[in-house]
């Protein structure tokens, strides 16, 4: 059996995972705090036939050698956490991250991590996320609170209508040494990972760690012209494969006729 059918096989299972991550970039374009993704890949084994600098029967030394690929696999999906687009909503409940770091919130019993700030409220005055992660520590906005203001160091307080704090809680917010080794589990939030490390706590404003702007939101930080690029690309690098096999099948089907 001819090795380049296999061969162009694993070239074309690598670039449906190419699609497959370019898809669900495209798919989050308007998902806020939403990080994209990039399928990366690596060769596979050679088979060696000659080795370079070996001695031929005339003395002389082979200077490149001979060998011969057997194809390509998908070795990581790389996730880019690079600033998303920011969005005016006047909303006092959202809240964006200017720079590096990571809200903490309450994942069923277990810390879990977001860039996504739509807080809203629940039905104790809790800030929480849209299905209900509560924001870590927590902030309860008492009932007679007529506004809520939050600074960019992280200080939340609910006022009355006089201006008098009724509630504040300051917030932290977290980094990690490697972000692209964060486990992403949907729902806009991540866990942390052997490969991320342990989350490091800091003010937001101080040392490497990012602000916090009140009324805005981060958007994905997808860019609609690369994805579709890559997409062209990688149809056409699919394509390219399924061209190969043919060729291949094609060779096979001329040395069975040959007998003819």
């Amino acid at each position: 059996m001819m090795r380049s059918l296999w061969t162009a096989a694993t070239g074309m299972v690598a670039q449906q995972t190419h699609i497959d991550v370019l898809s669900n970039n495209l798919a989050n374009v308007n998902t806020h705090g939403f990080k994209k993704s990039r399928a990366e890949f690596e060769d596979l084994m050679y088979q060696t036939m000659e080795i370079a600098g070996a001695v031929n029967q005339g003395g002389n030394r082979i200077p490149t050698g001979m060998q011969v690929g057997l194809g390509v696999k998908p070795v990581t999906v790389h996730k880019f956490f690079s600033q998303g687009t920011f969005q005016n909503t006047g909303n006092p409940l959202d809240v964006a991250i200017e720079g590096r770091g990571f809200f903490r919130v309450d994942f069923n019993g277990e810390d879990a991590y977001t860039r996504a700030g739509a807080f809203k409220l629940d039905n104790e005055g809790r800030l929480v996320t849209a299905q209900g992660y509560a924001l870590q520590p927590e902030f309860v906005v008492p009932p007679e609170a007529a506004n809520i203001v939050i600074t960019e160091q992280g200080h939340f307080a609910a006022l009355d209508k006089n201006g008098v704090e009724l509630a504040a809680v300051d917030v932290p917010i977290y980094d990690f040494i490697n972000p692209p080794g964060l486990n992403a589990v949907g729902k806009n939030v991540y866990f942390e990972t052997e490969g991320s490390g342990a989350p490091v706590e800091g003010t937001p404003g101080e040392d490497r760690f990012g602000t916090i702007s009140q009324g805005y939101l981060e958007g994905s930080n997808v860019e609609l012209v690369d994805e579709m690029v890559g997409l062209i690309v990688g149809q056409r690098a699919y394509e390219t494969n399924s061209k190969a096999m043919t060729t291949s099948d094609s060779m096979l089907q001329t040395a069975i006729n040959v007998k003819r």
